[in-house]
């Protein structure tokens, strides 16, 4: 069943990772796609893999003026403009808070909180005229409790699931839903793009740094882009359209606590040193 037939789509960040998953998902379901992006050589090839239903747009989304021009060019070429993910993201300020620079917080928050603000407020001007429309960002479990992400990072996910909120409640009354989702470890190439590797080191870099992860989830395995993709894809159908405002998380259980066997594990270990000690 193609559930996005006749719906027209910009996904920022759809080169690679979650955006690039997303964005095949989306045309397998009948979308017709931007990929905005800076990566301009993968969101090109992506764009030629796709054919005609995809069209390729280099996209900062800390620019206003980029992210204008690759929601402009959907309803220009496609006609209409049906659903924006927010999903381009970077893993940003990193280190101790006494050491994190200025410049390097305003870095993360351009892309991570303005890139969302931006997107959004672009999507609402070309949305309200038709009363409908879906909005989504990647927001992340390090927006609902401490210690999965770098501060800035966590601050501005965060906001984003507020934000998303806040909007969600205006847009509402327009018929446009607004959505994020929190996603939990996810095996994309950003872990080694925040290393400072390149593009392509860094998605060679995404089996070794997830290598020992799965060990840290309850259902046993590393959350991989197809299942956020997955989870775009309802937010942007029918499926979901008594949906808004919320935050799906998307993290195998992550946040919900430790894996059953490492808790039991360690309540017979503090049983033993007590009996031991008794």
């Amino acid at each position: 069943m193609a559930r996005l037939e006749g719906k027209v789509a910009v996904i920022t960040g759809g080169a690679s990772g979650i955006g690039k998953q997303t964005v095949k998902l989306f045309a397998a379901e009948g979308a017709r796609l931007v990929i905005a992006d800076v990566e301009d050589a993968a969101g090109r090839a992506l764009a030629a893999e796709i054919g005609e239903r995809a069209i390729f747009q280099h996209t900062d989304v800390a620019q206003e003026s980029d992210v204008a021009t690759a929601l402009d060019l959907a309803a220009a070429r496609f006609g209409r403009l049906d659903c924006v993910f927010n999903n381009a993201g970077i893993g940003g300020a990193r280190g101790p808070i006494a050491k994190t620079s200025v410049a390097d917080f305003d870095a993360t928050l351009a892309v991570l909180l303005r890139g969302v603000f931006l997107g959004m407020k672009h999507a609402a001007r070309l949305m309200l005229p038709n009363g409908a429309g879906a909005i989504i960002s990647t927001a992340s479990v390090a927006g609902l409790t401490a210690g999965y992400g770098p501060h800035i990072y966590s601050a501005a996910k965060a906001a984003v699931i507020n934000l998303t909120r806040s909007v969600a409640m205006e847009l509402a009354e327009s018929g446009i839903r607004v959505n994020c989702i929190c996603p939990g470890f996810i095996a994309t190439p950003i872990f080694g793009k925040a290393a400072g590797l390149s593009a392509e080191q860094a998605e060679q870099s995404v089996g070794l740094v997830t290598a020992g992860a799965a060990r840290a989830q309850p259902l046993g395995r590393v959350g991989q882009p197809e299942d956020v993709a997955q989870a775009a894809l309802w937010l942007a159908s029918a499926d979901s359209s008594f949906v808004t405002g919320q935050a799906l998380v998307v993290d195998g259980g992550l946040t919900s606590g430790q894996p059953w066997s490492a808790s039991q594990a360690r309540q017979r270990a503090l049983a033993d040193a007590l009996r031991a000690h008794a």
